[in-house]
């Protein structure tokens, strides 16, 4: 029988930045860059950092580049920070080892997406249960689940949820679907003290207002301030003040989240003070038009 992880009962409250990768011109892995972002988000009160997920182009690491993302960042981290790895891939045999990796290297918690190359196989609840439980039995920290259906084409499932969080090793997930509904149920009906967060900025104080206990989205990497002010207000029963500030960034994170993604976030990034840089192919930097586009959604977004 598993047993629960020490770490289990870890609050996720806050806000996560989920990293985005720095490269260089050739296109190798930036380290100074990385320190530059990480050294100014210390500097804001978000909770930690999610390093090497969809918006830190895991698909597009090696093994051994997310190995040294992780050293540079857990390196680089306010002590304070909570430090967050994403590890799924697609075998249950390799996301075990890339997790107990990052458990090695000082993470605290595992972010597993939904697996999703053989879609018919992997889109019913019975074969997602199955592979996250394989992954928390023999990983080394706790997992929270990641489901982002928009891009991988497979939706957990509540029930599946539900069922994995009677799991002692899984404790939380991301929903960064954006559906409230659904968020909801999950909320209603997980087992007690798992925790939900939301992966979606445009919907984040609706998604608190529901219950998530916290977010781990994209758009702060480029606007931190902007996601804790809505945190705080939250957190202080400000409703106006929360709905104010929601109305604020929507425009800007449905921009570099929805309409131009990565690359248009790395490009807010450069905008406000951070290093963005270009994708790794093949993914490309957006062109004039879009820039001014994130440049007018951002202007009131600075520092």
């Amino acid at each position: 029988m598993v047993r629960p992880s020490p770490l289990y009962k870890m609050k996720l409250q806050g806000i996560y930045p989920p990293i985005a990768t720095p490269f260089n011109h050739e296109g190798e892995l930036y380290k100074v860059k990385v320190f530059h972002n990480i050294n100014k988000l210390n500097r804001s009160g978000l909770a930690g950092y999610c390093v090497c997920g969809s918006t830190g182009e895991s698909v597009h690491l090696t093994a051994e580049e997310k190995y040294t993302l992780w050293g540079w960042v857990a390196e680089a981290a306010a002590p304070d920070r909570l430090l967050i790895a994403g590890t799924g891939v697609e075998s249950v045999r390799e996301t075990i080892a890339l997790t107990n990796k990052a458990a090695e290297i000082g993470y605290k918690l595992a972010m597993v997406r939904t697996p999703h190359y053989y879609k018919n196989l992997i889109n019913n609840t019975e074969a997602q249960v199955l592979y996250f439980r394989a992954v928390a039995d023999q990983a080394k920290i706790p997992l929270m689940i990641y489901n982002w259906p928009q891009t991988t084409g497979v939706d957990i499932s509540v029930e599946a949820v539900v069922r994995l969080s009677e799991h002692p090793n899984v404790i939380a997930i991301k929903e960064s679907s954006g559906n409230l509904d659904k968020l909801k149920a999950m909320i209603a009906q997980v087992k007690p003290g798992f925790q939900v967060l939301t992966g979606s900025a445009p919907t984040l104080w609706p998604c608190l207002e529901a219950g998530a206990v916290g977010a781990v989205l994209a758009f702060a990497n480029a606007a931190p301030y902007a996601c804790i002010t809505i945190w705080e207000a939250f957190r202080r029963r400000e409703a106006e003040a929360a709905e104010d500030w929601q109305q604020r960034i929507t425009p800007a994170a449905l921009l570099v989240t929805v309409k131009y993604g990565i690359p248009g976030l790395k490009y807010a990034m450069d905008w406000n003070g951070f290093y963005g840089g270009v994708p790794r192919l093949p993914l490309i930097p957006i062109g004039d038009a879009a820039k001014r586009e994130i440049e007018e959604a951002f202007h009131e977004l600075r520092g």
